[in-house]
């Protein structure tokens, strides 16, 4: 029997000039059967993840910047954990009737669970941004001032990307800023967007978390009798990001004299402010 891919003997004239033809379209067609040299095609993207970016980006005197991501509770539309322990499984012996039907609002619609999400209010400005926190040995955090934002995209507060992302998302609940300082003058913005969906929330964090340097919130401006310098638009900057739930924090860090240098000092004085109001946020967000 004959190879698919081969002319019978014998074939000859018209026929063997229409098999040829159809023979180098069909290699042709086949990208397995192609050249192997690398002329014109692109290579294969390859995947850098954040830990390695952010080392690369600090070696290089860049912003170094820090992710965390913590699911919400079932009602937030986030993973719940497995209980610490099971109740035993019922005996096969029970008759069906005694089990209670599964209706068919026995387990409520992702539309539902982001409406409710979305309906609860933020978290109390004053709650959410205490007037002081402790921060390492001899270090405590004062906070200058804080805010509810009229909206999550303003152009004065968030970059054109991280709009472009909320305006896809199912919806922003709100946004709140705060601007601290700590023992020596240097400077945090913290920005708390509230989100109806936490799916963007985890979406949003992943992928402004790859960028280290690309910076998609404004640092807060210190107000007048404030004690502290306005800094130059090319001062050094560090960026952290939390999620939890359906709440993303952005942390941002400047030295007092905006110098580019001390990045990974920067960032481990800034953790414990970061810290604290990512353990509110996720204890309000729990009791929701």
């Amino acid at each position: 029997m004959p190879n698919d891919n081969e002319i019978p003997a014998g074939r000859s004239g018209p026929d063997e000039d229409e098999w040829n033809d159809f023979v180098r379209r069909f290699e042709a067609e086949d990208p397995a059967r192609q050249p192997s040299s690398g002329a014109g095609l692109a290579p294969r993207p390859r995947r850098v993840w954040p830990l390695n970016l952010g080392l690369a980006l600090l070696a290089a005197g860049a912003a170094f910047g820090v992710l965390k991501y913590t699911a919400g509770s079932p009602e937030d539309g986030g993973t719940a954990s497995a209980p610490a322990a099971s109740a035993p499984a019922k005996s096969a012996a029970v008759a069906p009737s005694a089990a209670p039907s599964a209706g068919p609002s026995a387990v409520p619609s992702r539309g539902n669970a982001v409406a409710a999400a979305g309906a609860r209010p933020m978290m109390p400005l004053a709650e959410l941004f205490p007037a002081k926190v402790k921060g390492g040995p001899g270090t405590t955090f004062t906070r200058v001032g804080s805010v509810v934002m009229e909206s999550c995209t303003e152009p004065a507060g968030v970059g054109h990307r991280l709009a472009a992302m909320i305006d896809d998302s199912a919806g922003c609940v709100g946004e709140q800023t705060a601007l601290y300082k700590d023992d020596r003058g240097n400077q945090f913005t913290l920005a708390v967007f509230t989100m109806k969906d936490p799916r963007d929330t985890l979406r949003m964090v992943s992928e402004l978390a790859l960028a280290f340097d690309d910076y998609q919130v404004a640092v807060q401006v210190p107000p007048a009798g404030s004690g502290l310098a306005t800094l130059p638009a090319d001062s050094g900057l560090v960026q952290g990001f939390v999620g939890n739930g359906r709440v993303m924090l952005v942390a941002l860090g400047q030295w007092s004299d905006g110098r580019t240098a001390d990045f990974q000092s920067l960032v481990d004085r800034m953790q414990p402010l970061q810290d604290e109001v990512s353990r509110k946020i996720g204890a309000h967000e729990q009791a929701g």
